[in-house]
């Protein structure tokens, strides 16, 4: 018998990523094959609500779709993830070819739904499970140097503007034992690199243990080389964790913390839990704690009431702290926060022009920053190769290196480089030494 053959297309976060490696496993242990999209039985559309741009990416790609599913009507289209728990049965209401609908607490059922789904009407489930956390069912990784763990799934923190507590459920934390296992696992399987996920990682607590006790067990039991975590926020920030990361080997000196606005009125609507000032404070201290520290945020412009003297002060706080990188987006409404009952009173062309502001201000200060990098030798983990050939990697400070032609590590080779040239995105490196 012919087995049958899944395609996964994943959008959003890396939270994601790591549940369409748990959903791989499910499929797999039922008897499914990966293939190409072309070639498969049952297309999923792994998706993300948290900002509009996502949601119509993901809506163009389920009509394009359609033509597939006109040639091949045996074929299943799945939505699941944010988006599925988000728009439920309006998904397949506007787009009548989709077979299933699942949300992010509903994969270990997915092998049923498909079958359900199957006597012509579309299998729509979103119920969320605060236990849920697929703690038990092995991920089939997609990578071979790097992996994401999760620790822990859901958020309390309800900002004013941010979807992910209602689709994605309360905090639940995964057993710290079942973490360290997992890690010593991929260490001994060769992993370089392991990025630990949650929503709110600072917030993690299993009995006695809590975030920074987790860091401290992973970097003295597991002999994996690299440890990174995304997102803490920065109202739980605790002095302990920064200690840890100063203390840590394997711990890198890189800490990502979304500032989301310069001012603290802004930052009250948005909900946030600290002031301007004190995320200042914060960065100084982590700064002063950890040797070598790279500091990456999140900014959102255009938030309803953001004046232009608020704007302002988001630039002025940007150009003070010097973040090593940004991530930054303008603010697009979401129904069911709320932020979504706010005037959005910044107009389109306004948010356009201040994001440009403030792409072109960060991308200022990263160029600056790099070209004090030229010359210094920097630790490369060497992870994959771009469409030129060329082999790219990650320092310890998340900065992205291309080696030059003629380098001779493999790929998970951790090499000493040196940087001779530099672009605002990347360093440029000749090899020195394999670590």
């Amino acid at each position: 018998m012919k087995s049958k053959r899944f395609y996964i297309e994943t959008y959003g976060c890396q939270m994601n990523l790591a549940d369409s490696e748990v959903i791989s496993r499910i499929l797999l242990d039922v008897g499914y094959q990966p293939a190409q999209m072309e070639e498969a039985d049952l297309i999923l559309l792994n998706t993300c609500a948290v900002r509009e741009h996502a949601e119509q990416r993901v809506l163009g790609r389920i009509g394009e779709l359609h033509r597939l599913k006109l040639k091949s009507p045996g074929l299943v289209l799945a939505v699941v993830g944010c988006m599925a728990q988000r728009l439920d049965r309006k998904l397949v209401e506007k787009n009548p070819h989709l077979n299933l609908i699942a949300g992010p607490d509903s994969y270990r059922q997915l092998p049923q739904m498909i079958e359900a789904s199957g006597n012509g009407r579309p299998f729509v489930k979103t119920e969320l499970t605060p236990e849920e956390t697929y703690s038990d069912i092995p991920p089939c990784r997609q990578e071979r140097i790097r992996a994401w763990v999760p620790i822990m799934r859901g958020c309390d923190n309800f900002c004013s503007y941010c979807v992910v507590p209602y689709v994605r459920g309360r905090e639940r934390s995964i057993s710290h034992l079942h973490i360290l296992r997992e890690i010593l696992r991929l260490a001994e399987q060769g992993y370089k690199e392991v990025t630990l996920l949650g929503q709110n990682v600072n917030s993690y607590r299993d009995g006695q243990v809590d975030f920074a006790e987790l860091l401290r067990l992973i970097d003295q039991n597991t002999g994996i080389p690299r440890l990174r975590f995304l997102s803490p926020h920065p109202k739980d920030m605790s002095e302990r964790v920064l200690a840890v990361m100063a203390e840590g080997k394997s711990i890198c000196e890189h800490l990502h913390l979304p500032l989301q606005s310069g001012s603290t009125k802004i930052l009250q609507r948005m909900r946030r839990g600290y002031t301007a000032e004190q995320f200042s404070e914060l960065m100084g201290r982590a700064r002063k704690t950890i040797n070598g520290l790279a500091l990456s945020t999140d900014i959102i412009v255009g938030f309803p009431g953001e004046t232009e003297g608020d704007f302002q002060k988001t630039l002025s706080l940007v150009e003070g702290l010097q973040f090593d990188s940004a991530f930054t987006y303008r603010y697009s409404p979401r129904r069911g926060t709320q932020a979504f009952d706010l005037p959005d009173d910044v107009s389109p062309e306004e948010k356009r022009q201040r994001l440009e502001m403030l792409i072109s201000l960060q991308r200022q200060i990263m160029e600056k920053k790099h070209r004090k990098l030229i010359g210094s030798r920097l630790e490369v983990l060497v992870e994959k190769i771009n469409r030129r050939g060329n082999l790219l990697g990650k320092t310890r400070t998340d900065r992205p290196v291309a080696l030059e032609d003629g380098s001779a590590p493999t790929l998970g080779d951790i090499v000493e480089v040196e940087i001779v040239r530099v672009t605002s995105a990347t360093l440029i490196g000749k090899v020195l030494s394999k670590n």
